[in-house]
């Protein structure tokens, strides 16, 4: 019994040496190698501004070649010549220069056709500036339909790829066409012309304030200007239809009744789209590209205005917290406002602010009614504001004419009807200007 038992000692004693020693020799596995090994490899790694050509092909249609210009913008060059839409190749390059894939499918595939890679779906080089070039084949959709094969050309591994990223860059003439109908830039617009109702108008831009040049110099509402530019710029044309539809477009355009021309000048030069209307409906045709276009009544009656509907009816230009002088002459009654810090001063006495903004806002508002030839005689209220850190000035005369007022601007011709109520507000607001209301006394030391 005791050898037995000393067998059975020796036995268990031997077991817990090997483990022992396998435990201490054993490299324990690395969890950066395994995630590592999980992980889907990615596909293409690329800068995207050092890509500098794009060719598409697919099975039913030519290839589509995109490239940068010289002054860095992406053009359509094959199988015609166009401007590219900037955002939507801009979303392509985010697809192509960052492509991970979902799946490592086979390390080293031997039947291509088994995954649509044979003859692929979607082929596309990718071509940077170092003229290097991956060409990325995209085949069949996987059974669940949610991911597609793909491979790079020259790689012998097929991945999966989330169908999304097909889409992105699946994109055919259509889709990667810049639809503007006027390709102009608006911050470096310096003049725009109106042909409308008979009537020419010209803006000119005064650092970033537009002034109707013509047909006579005068005060323009940037917001108007502002938004038939907007408005222009967002024209787009409709590529959707057939040969047919294209033809028709075009023979409404011919026999359409005009409603306005635009022009507008960038650095690059004078752009123009016309704009007619039959029946119900407008259609436009643009110096930027071929063809005419089925456009929205709202374009269309942006450009059906007259010079009086971007003349200014403020009287005022200044900002409410650039004015630092104001001088109202009312009859024999005469404010002199000075802005000092946060304070407002008259004859060196601090006047009381709550009683002066109700002047300034007054003053601010003042806004014609209609504009007028005539009715202007001796003025009955003198207005001037100082404001722009004294860089501007502005004066207006308002005279008394039967029940309402005409005021104008000094040294300029305009005329504006004003209503009664209005200068009666700002004579009223002016009259109840007050000094600051004393500081309060401190007590003195030593009383509660």
């Amino acid at each position: 019994m005791k050898s037995t038992g000393l067998l059975i000692a020796a036995i268990v004693l031997a077991a817990l040496t090997g483990t022992l020693y396998w435990s201490n020799h054993r490299k324990p596995a690395d969890p950066e190698t395994k995630a590592s090994a999980d992980a889907p490899p990615k596909i293409l790694s690329l800068k995207q501004e050092d890509i500098s050509r794009i060719d598409i092909r697919k099975r039913d249609r030519e290839t589509l070649t995109l490239a940068k210009n010289n002054a860095g913008k992406w053009q359509i060059i094959s199988p015609q010549p166009f401007g590219a839409d900037q955002e939507t190749v801009s979303s392509m390059l985010y697809t192509l220069s960052s492509l991970n894939s979902d799946r490592l499918i086979e390390e080293k595939a031997a039947d291509l056709e088994t995954y649509g890679l044979h003859q692929p779906f979607l082929e596309v080089d990718v071509t940077e500036k170092n003229n290097k070039t991956d060409r990325l084949l995209i085949g069949d959709d996987t059974p669940t339909g949610s991911s597609v094969y793909a491979a790079l050309a020259g790689d012998p591994r097929i991945f999966t790829v989330a169908s999304y990223n097909k889409n992105s860059v699946d994109k055919g003439v259509k889709d990667l066409r810049d639809k503007r109908l006027l390709t102009f830039e608006a911050d470096k617009l310096s003049r725009v012309e109106l042909i409308a109702n008979k009537q020419g108008i010209e803006f000119g831009r005064n650092k970033d304030q537009w002034q109707i040049v013509k047909p006579e110099p005068l005060r323009a509402d940037d917001f108007q200007v502002e938004d038939l530019i907007r408005k222009l710029k967002d024209a787009k044309m409709d590529l959707s239809g057939s040969e047919e539809d294209a033809k028709k477009r075009a023979a409404a355009f011919s026999s359409g009744a005009p409603v306005g021309t635009a022009r507008v000048t960038d650095t690059s030069g004078t752009l123009e789209l016309q704009i007619r209307k039959k029946k119900d409906e407008y259609y436009a045709k643009s110096s930027a590209v071929e063809g005419a276009f089925k456009v929205s009544s709202d374009l269309g009656q942006a450009l059906d205005k007259s010079v009086e509907d971007f003349r200014t009816k403020k009287l005022f230009d200044f900002g409410f917290a650039d004015s630092e002088k104001i001088e109202v002459h009312d009859g024999s009654k005469a404010y002199y406002l000075t802005k000092g810090g946060d304070d407002w001063w008259a004859d060196g006495k601090k006047m009381d602010t709550a009683s002066v903004y109700p002047v300034l806002e007054k003053v601010r508002d003042l806004t014609a009614s209609k504009f007028v030839e005539s009715g202007f005689t001796s003025p009955v209220l003198e207005i001037s504001v100082t404001s722009n850190a004294g860089k501007r000035i502005e004066k207006v005369l308002i005279a008394k004419e039967g029940d309402h007022f005409v005021a104008k601007r000094e040294s300029e011709p305009a005329l504006y009807q004003l209503d009664s109520g209005a200068v009666s507000d700002l004579q009223k607001a002016a009259a109840e200007v007050k000094l600051a209301p004393p500081p309060e006394a401190k007590p003195a030391k030593g009383r509660k």
